[in-house]
């Protein structure tokens, strides 16, 4: 599994969202994680079909690339930890 996260720096959720993973990335040193920029990763963003509405967003991949689940918003770090856990082995 890895997860994509999709930001900016215009938006206050990901702001918020910046150190909630942060943490997660260093108790969790396996997780796959790759940020997307939403003004400078325009192609990319497209392609996984993301706007300026649904910032933050966090798609969860399995290893074969297909999307497991996609949350947007200000998650908890509880709720993301368990979606962690839920794909841990995809």
């Amino acid at each position: 599994m890895h997860i994509v996260k999709i930001g900016a720096a215009w938006c206050n959720g990901c702001l918020v969202m910046k150190p909630r993973w942060a943490e997660i990335e260093k108790e969790l040193p396996w997780l796959k994680t790759e940020y997307l920029d939403f003004d400078e990763d325009t192609d990319k963003i497209i392609e996984l079909g993301v706007n300026s509405d649904t910032l933050p967003t966090f798609i969860f991949f399995d290893k074969n690339n297909n999307i497991l689940e996609t949350l947007t918003g200000e998650i908890s770090k509880k709720e993301l930890l368990e979606t962690i856990k839920k794909y841990e082995n995809n």
